[in-house]
């Protein structure tokens, strides 16, 4: 049995689905391509770190129709399972709650847009679930998350609007009020505006090269065509 589930949420690689804030300068189809090659980072580093700390690993997609685009990218080790909900916030609670009801000890998820997320990252997350905190959080530097881990469902915490600087703040206020122990771990960094670019650059080659290959080739591709 395992320890708990890590869920990876993302949606299928659609052009004006995924990544719309890149454009420009990247036209709806680039940017599609890319968000593509930054899953196929995800997942692999994800089937990796679910192995290495026994836990169950789960693509939660979006739309629903989209498993047949999907089934063929993941790792086999992966669960498909459709994201159940109106919006982000109630989709994200939902995957809470169906992990609970499944057994899991706990859950932990993180986001598609963050392909740098690495193993301390997720580390520190198990280690703190494992220890008894109710709620681990890894900031992203926009002000929101990308990350999120919870031994128990708690709706509450994602009725906040989405997207926003605002995230982590009202996430953690609302944890406060309703009791949670919680503790938030280094950040990590989404990639959702062409800006954001830059923070790949900070890596190492080795972490680029073991945590988002496929992310870093498709920029430099569009960096030497002059799109960037």
């Amino acid at each position: 049995m395992s320890r708990g589930w890590f869920i990876v949420f993302a949606k299928a690689p659609r052009p004006g689905l995924v990544k719309t804030r890149l454009s420009p300068p990247l036209s709806l189809d680039q940017s599609a391509d890319l968000y593509e090659q930054m899953l196929a980072d995800v997942l692999e580093a994800s089937s990796r770190f679910a192995r290495k700390f026994g836990l169950e690993p789960i693509l939660a997609f979006y739309p629903p129709d989209a498993v047949g685009e999907l089934i063929h990218r993941v790792p086999p080790d992966f669960r498909l399972q459709a994201q159940r909900g109106l919006g982000l916030a109630e989709r994200m609670a939902n995957a809470f709650a169906e992990g609970a009801a499944a057994g899991a000890r706990w859950v932990l998820l993180r986001g598609s847009d963050s392909p740098a997320l690495g193993l301390a990252h997720v580390a520190s997350a198990v280690d703190s679930l494992e220890a008894g905190y109710d709620l681990v959080l890894t900031p992203d530097k926009g002000g929101g998350y990308a990350m999120v881990g919870l031994r128990q469902p708690c709706a509450e915490l994602f009725d906040v609007p989405m997207s926003t600087q605002d995230v982590l703040g009202q996430t953690l206020a609302i944890a406060n009020h309703v009791g949670l122990r919680t503790t938030v771990s280094a950040p990590a960094f989404d990639l959702d505006t062409a800006a954001d670019f830059s923070a790949l650059d900070s890596l190492s080659s080795e972490e680029s090269s073991d945590l988002c290959p496929r992310t870093v080739k498709a920029i430099a591709a569009f960096r030497f065509d002059g799109v960037l």
